[in-house]
């Protein structure tokens, strides 16, 4: 008798209560994965979208061809960006736990990926992020206390109260708006891509997306006008293994890589420890490079987990035992590249206590300056008449009337 078929549900492999089981994670050597020339063609480079580029072993010693071979005070710069992000962070789950902001969402776990891109790249280059990103606004040097404002919506918000929180923009920084409405951002850097290459300029866009959001139709889209047209882009999928509460498989990363969908369409694509600050630091070097010299664009995938829960309205301990990313095999972005430093000689635990400490001094300093623009609970407040700019170059009749009668309703 024939079999018949059967539909597949993918399966993660442990629960709530369970020991954390990462047999499912295909992994490399440190320093096995060859480095092909940027130019190489597409379909001599198919293997790099199956193994994973990584650098550091485990002995915290850089090893291999991806070794991009850093100077120690960029690999303190890079630790210290990546310190401060995980503070901030802290931080501001703090605070909407208190009531201080409405909604947070923590990068924890995934620091090197927006921190060693952002180092990687040329100030110029313009950035589409996702909203675990908060790296890159520290790489470029955007004031906390700019995106803390932000988060309170208050009369110093970027956004003027018109954002979900974590939404950030920062136009002179060359980072572009936040969408919640997610995946919109891989078509917009594809076509800001274009338009650099129209004008002969030298510039390319990068723009992240987590895995789940790979299944989105903007997706294929950017993918495919990308390919074809060649466009100077470099595309992130951050595999962090979780999409809320779904696991990566639903998303199509339990039958081949996320990175494979790169050859798929005809562009290089690679699989990097999301982890290991050196790799990716390494490999967005080596993406950047193939786009500048009209190689094409690449598609990056960055294996990492999501150490913390998808956001402040999210409970992972529903879904997931509570010490998995303990046993994360990739370790911890952070103490990786801290022990790299301290097998150099360049580091120590007590220069890691002195800096966090000055760094958790930077953030409550901070956090004090923000809050006197106002809080969820506190003066002062934005004014209501953002509400009717910036939505038409010359504002219609009916908005003119409806901001007249709001004035007389406030006795102004």
């Amino acid at each position: 008798m024939a079999r018949r078929s059967r539909l597949h549900i993918p399966q993660h492999h442990s629960r709530p209560g369970e020991e954390p089981d990462f047999s499912y994670l295909e992994t490399s050597p440190a320093g096995a994965v060859p480095r092909p020339d940027v130019n190489a063609r597409v379909r001599d480079i198919g293997s790099l979208s199956i193994d994973l580029v990584r650098v550091l072993d485990d002995s915290h010693v850089a090893v291999g061809p991806w070794n991009p071979h850093l100077e120690v005070p960029d690999l303190q710069i890079g630790l210290r960006h990546m310190l401060l992000t995980r503070i901030f962070d802290e931080r501001m789950q703090r605070a909407q736990r208190q009531g201080k902001t409405s909604f947070y969402m923590r990068c924890l776990g995934e620091e090197a990926v927006s921190v060693a891109q952002g180092m990687a790249l040329r100030p110029k280059d313009m950035l589409f992020p996702a909203y675990r990103n908060q790296g890159l606004y520290v790489v470029r040097g955007r004031p906390l206390v700019d995106l803390m404002c932000q988060l309170l919506s208050n009369t110093r918000d970027m956004c003027k109260g018109r954002q979900l929180p974590v939404m950030y923009h920062w136009a002179e920084g060359r980072i572009f708006s936040i969408s919640g409405n997610l995946t919109t951002q891989f078509p917009q850097a594809v076509g800001w891509a274009m338009a650099a290459a129209i004008k002969g300029e030298d510039d390319i866009a990068v723009s992240w997306i987590g895995e789940g959001s790979s299944a989105e139709a903007d997706f294929h889209h950017a993918m495919l006008f990308a390919s074809v047209y060649m466009a100077p882009v470099i595309l992130n999928i951050v595999n962090n293994q979780w999409a809320i509460s779904t696991f990566q498989g639903f998303a199509g990363g339990e039958q081949r890589s996320f990175a494979a969908r790169g050859p798929g369409y005809g562009m290089a694509g690679i699989r990097v420890d999301g982890n290991d600050f050196l790799a990716v630091h390494a490999v967005t070097q080596w993406a950047a490079e193939r786009a500048r010299t009209g190689a094409g664009p690449t598609l990056i995938e960055h294996v990492t987990y999501r150490g913390a829960a998808h956001s402040t309205s999210d409970d992972p301990a529903r879904y997931r035992p509570k010490d998995d990313y303990e046993k994360w095999p990739l370790g911890d972005p952070v103490l990786r590249l801290k022990n790299h430093l301290i097998a150099l000689g360049e580091w120590s635990e007590e220069r890691h206590q002195a800096l966090a400490q000055e760094l958790e001094v930077h953030v409550t300093e901070s956090w004090k300056e923000a809050v006197q623009y106002g809080t969820l609970t506190d003066g002062p407040r934005l004014n209501r008449d953002l509400m009717f700019q910036d939505v038409f170059k010359e504002m219609p009749e009916q908005l003119r009337k409806q901001r007249e009668q709001l004035r007389a309703e406030q006795g102004v």
